[in-house]
């Protein structure tokens, strides 16, 4: 099938629900992120920094840029004209980074708080404490220039239905909770970044917003 019949696919899947398709780009070349452009995807996904930046102007502006992969404070500089959401924030550092860089383009990044909610001790993300700390911290209160919009988190790697469910449901409730008692006024907290092309069935079942797709897309990378 090609790229297009792919996304075209995945939107007939994702109808009837609130959840959104992120195009998951890395190592794959311009012309094909045309191609799933052409095909009517805005949100695409990037691991690496000096990828997205080298692709970024490469396509059309209303494309919504995420960063999905661990994002160091230093890097922060290359996506802050233009990264619409950070969706691996994971510490109140990398949110101070966010801020400062955001202002010095008078623009506002959004990030989503990355939980650890694998068995996987590789896969990084906060306890709901480290989150709580952040949220509650008179520095995080005082940042103008990032708004958190939600969280986001990667279930073990595992054909186990009943874990990876698990782990969905567990980060939904941090999300429900957050919501509650941080952000019960912002419209803008919604997103539940969960499901990967392995997963993501399990994922929209448990109230997924966001699914990371590049394999079911692209194909394997070769």
């Amino acid at each position: 099938m090609s790229i297009a019949e792919n996304i075209a696919a995945f939107e007939q899947k994702l109808a009837g629900t609130t959840a959104r398709l992120v195009v998951v780009t890395k190592t794959h070349p311009v012309e094909k992120l045309r191609e799933a452009y052409a095909a009517g995807a805005r949100v695409f996904g990037e691991n690496r920094v000096q990828e997205m930046a080298a692709k970024q102007p490469e396509l059309p502006a209303d494309v919504e840029w995420h960063q999905i992969g661990q994002l160091q404070t230093n890097k922060v500089k290359y996506l802050a004209p233009f990264v619409h959401t950070v969706e691996s924030v994971d510490s109140l550092r990398l949110l101070q980074e966010l801020d400062r860089q955001a202002a010095r383009h008078n623009r506002v990044i959004r990030g989503l708080l990355q939980f650890h909610i694998a068995q996987e001790e590789t896969k990084t993300g906060l306890s709901l404490p480290e989150a709580e700390e952040i949220l509650q911290s008179t520095a995080y209160q005082a940042l103008r220039h990032v708004r958190l919009t939600g969280v986001m988190g990667i279930a073990t790697n595992s054909p186990d239905e009943t874990l990876v469910r698990g782990e969905f449901q567990q980060l939904r409730q941090y999300f429900e909770h957050l919501k509650t008692t941080y952000f019960a006024q912002d419209k803008e907290f919604r997103e539940i970044s969960m499901g990967m092309s392995a997963d993501y069935p399990w994922a929209l079942a448990e109230g997924s917003t966001l699914i990371r797709v590049g394999s079911a897309i692209f194909g394997s990378r070769g």
